[in-house]
C-alpha cells in the first residue's frame, strides 16, 4: 500500500474519477491518505482575464474546494483518510507541484480514450504527467 496517493479529478467529467477513485482508495489501504486534487484551469490569456472580476481566481478556488469536499463526503468510503487540495493553472504543471507538496508516493489518474485531433492540438495531460513525474503514475482507463 501507499502512504500518500494523489488523485486529480475534474468534477465536470465523471470519467476522471469513476474508475480511478476506487483504485486510489484501494491503493491507500487503511493506513494511507488519499489526496484529492481539483485544478481550476488557466484561461491562457491575459486579455480574457481582464474581463473577469478581480477576485475570480479566489472565488473559483473556494467554489471548487466546497464542491470537492461535498464530492468526497458522498463518494469516498468511510474510514478512508482524505484531504482535498485545489490549484489554479496548467493542469500537468500543478498536478506535479501538488504531488511534491503532499509527498505523494503515487499518482492515480484517469485517461480518456485518445482523440487524435485533441491530442495533436493540446496533448494529453496523463501523457505529460507520466513523462515528467518522479514518482509512479497509474493511468486508469
Amino acid at each position: 500500500m501507499f502512504a500518500n496517493v494523489l488523485l486529480p479529478i475534474d468534477l465536470n467529467h465523471p470519467a476522471s474519477w469513476t474508475k480511478a477513485l476506487p483504485m486510489a482508495v484501494k491503493l491507500c489501504g487503511s493506513e494511507g491518505t488519499l489526496h484529492v486534487l481539483g485544478i481550476v484551469h488557466d484561461l491562457g490569456s491575459a486579455m480574457i482575464s481582464s474581463f473577469l472580476p478581480a477576485d475570480f481566481e479566489k472565488r473559483a478556488l473556494q467554489q471548487m474546494k466546497e464542491q470537492l469536499d461535498t464530492f468526497c463526503d458522498e463518494n469516498v468510503p468511510e474510514g478512508t483518510s482524505v484531504v482535498v487540495h485545489v490549484e489554479h493553472g496548467h493542469v500537468p504543471e500543478h498536478l506535479l507541484h501538488a504531488a511534491k507538496q503532499v509527498g505523494a508516493d503515487l499518482i492515480v489518474m484517469a485517461s480518456h480514450p485518445p482523440d487524435d485531433l485533441q491530442t495533436m492540438l493540446v496533448g494529453s495531460n496523463a501523457e505529460k504527467v507520466v513523462r515528467h513525474a518522479s514518482i509512479p503514475v497509474m493511468v486508469v482507463r
